[in-house]
């Protein structure tokens, strides 16, 4: 259990009429006392999230039919970042690095991160997101290695994008999905890759929504391997979704997933990116649910 959610339950005896524990009334305080009460109070308070962002794949239909107009709508949300993927067209989606960023950020968006073929003309990919001053380059997807010496080969192809990133002045991530989240001849993909990156090169975007599919705590991952995870997929999950069920997300705060908590944990190790994304929508178009996604943010407390 981390500290936050220690001293919640702390202060919910406060308000059920329970007497201060002796070390917090004994006076005078120690230094470190001091601090340990002026950190329970820090963390007991709840804020808003103060930016977060969108991938652009939850409107995909959207950005196919006409990609500046999709992202002016999403500008329209309330959304501070877009995180972009390759839908035929580039990450640019047609354009020159240089117009895509003038048009996103004269809407008020940052162009933080998109998911990309980093493993092909990786030096010409880096180079164009670096200069416009993007934060991130992100695998989406590599698929279930066959071995732990598949994964040993992955982990070593991370290190080499991200120090061609890091050269380009900017970052490397890798975008989980179910599969490093199952066991492999006794061992966890994912706890391997973070392991066997280097902190220096290789950052890692967790998909809150794909980790609680497979079974495991996002809470527990950001608490265990802090400030590795700095971006997050902000994906809900639909409630009565049998376990393991794969295709069940759903517009946030429906679902399962106690954002408000799992959101904080990760704020408080390292978290920097809080990305929406749907893939399933039911009762709404992917654009209503971007704007009801956007809402949801806009007055969670965390």
């Amino acid at each position: 259990m981390n500290k936050r959610r220690k001293f919640l339950k702390l202060g919910a005896a406060f308000t059920a009429g329970s007497f201060l524990p002796l070390q917090f009334c004994s006076s005078p305080k120690s230094g470190s006392e001091t601090a340990v009460v002026e950190e329970a109070v820090k963390e007991s308070v709840k804020e808003k999230l103060e930016s977060f962002g969108i991938q652009l794949y939850s409107v995909k239909g959207d950005m196919a039919e006409n990609a500046q107009e999709a992202i002016k709508k999403i500008a329209g949300y309330g959304y501070h970042q877009i995180e972009g993927f390759d839908g035929g067209k580039g990450i640019f989606w047609g354009m020159k690095n240089t117009e895509f960023k003038s048009f996103t950020e004269d809407l008020g968006l940052d162009f933080v991160a998109s998911h990309a073929n980093v493993f092909e003309n990786t030096e010409k990919l880096a180079a164009e997101a670096g200069e416009i001053g993007m934060k991130y380059l992100i695998a989406p997807y590599v698929g279930a290695q066959e071995s732990m010496e598949d994964w040993k080969k992955m982990a070593d192809s991370f290190n080499k994008v991200g120090e061609i990133c890091k050269s380009n002045g900017l970052r490397f991530a890798y975008h989980n999905h179910g599969y490093t989240f199952e066991a492999l001849e006794g061992q966890m993909p994912q706890d391997f890759l973070l392991e066997n990156t280097d902190p220096d090169l290789v950052d890692f975007e967790l998909d809150i929504y794909w980790a609680v599919t497979a079974g495991a705590d996002p809470q527990a991952y950001f608490e265990k391997y802090k400030n590795r995870f700095r971006l997050c997929h902000v994906k809900d999950r639909e409630k009565g979704a049998p376990a393991g069920e794969h295709n069940a997300s759903t517009v946030l705060g429906t679902g399962t997933i106690d954002y408000g908590e799992v959101l904080r944990t990760a704020k408080d190790n390292g978290m920097q990116y809080f990305i929406v994304e749907q893939e399933k929508f039911s009762g709404a178009t992917p654009m209503e649910a971007a704007e009801k996604n956007a809402s949801y943010l806009k007055g969670l407390e965390i």
